[in-house]
């Protein structure tokens, strides 16, 4: 696999106070790709940068996608290149139907049939969206509309799909509909940028996992590997080693015979 994405380096920052610290990661063509970390630790906004959704930034580094620089470009054009993004929080527009935001994603084409194809696709994908194709999207659960969300961003034909927290207030079963459609859609041979709290889910289903905090990358590799990790393992999936725990015991119980 080669590189589709690459950052190099980027600082961003936001009223003098900089969110982002010399982050750097490549996103391989076809692969999925994971950003873990807590909450304000700047996973937002290195997708935003890479989208170009703050002004100015980044303040230094580059961002390359598909061997084209696409740092400092405006996000229409990022998005022309083949770029779609899914924001945290879905961000539909509550009184258009679910085939009218289908419609709306595939705005920059013009291929008739090859959008109606894709439409078809999307549904086959998330076939409650079939069900609800005349529904305002307002009136739709949570999962509903992160369906919606990523099937507006898949009526792009990305080469390119950024996803912020797919996860985020659904229900563990849906929670695992989701990945597995964001599996299908990455085995159809979308490369996937993802985002993400849930920590298990995330690296149980990618190839790369990128752990970040504080605006900085502190550890990188295999998805697997990190799965494996003592310190992601304890700080980010909740599972102490067996180590840790014997030693806490022991610990504990030298502290009762005092």
């Amino acid at each position: 696999m080669s590189p589709l994405l690459e950052v190099n380096n980027i600082e961003t920052y936001y009223d003098l106070v900089y969110a982002i610290r010399g982050a750097s990661f490549t996103v391989e063509q076809g692969s999925i790709t994971a950003i873990l970390g807590n909450n304000g630790a700047g996973k937002s906004t290195i997708l935003k940068t890479v989208m170009g959704l703050i002004d100015d930034q980044p303040d230094k580094g580059s961002i390359v996608f598909d061997q084209q620089p696409i740092h400092h470009r405006d996000t229409h054009e990022i998005v022309r290149m083949g770029i779609a993004y899914v924001p945290e929080g879905r961000q539909v527009f509550n009184e258009l139907t679910v085939q009218e935001h289908l419609r709306i994603g595939a705005y920059l084409r013009k291929d008739s049939a090859g959008i109606r194809a894709d439409i078809d696709q999307v549904y086959t994908y998330f076939p409650v969206l079939r069900e609800r194709c005349n529904q305002w999207a307002g009136t739709l659960s949570g999962g509903e509309q992160q369906m919606l969300a990523m099937g507006r961003a898949l009526m792009l034909r990305p080469r390119l799909l950024i996803l912020d927290e797919p996860s985020l207030g659904l229900s563990p079963i849906l929670v695992k509909e989701i990945f597995a459609i964001i599996q299908e859609i990455n085995q159809k041979g979308v490369t996937i940028l993802l985002v993400e709290q849930n920590a298990r889910m995330a690296l149980s289903i990618s190839n790369t996992g990128l752990i970040l905090e504080n605006g900085r990358f502190v550890k990188k590799g295999a998805s697997k590997d990190l799965l494996d990790d003592t310190d992601v393992r304890e700080f980010y999936l909740g599972i102490k080693s067996e180590i840790s725990a014997k030693g806490f015991q022991r610990w504990k119980r030298k502290k009762a015979w005092r």
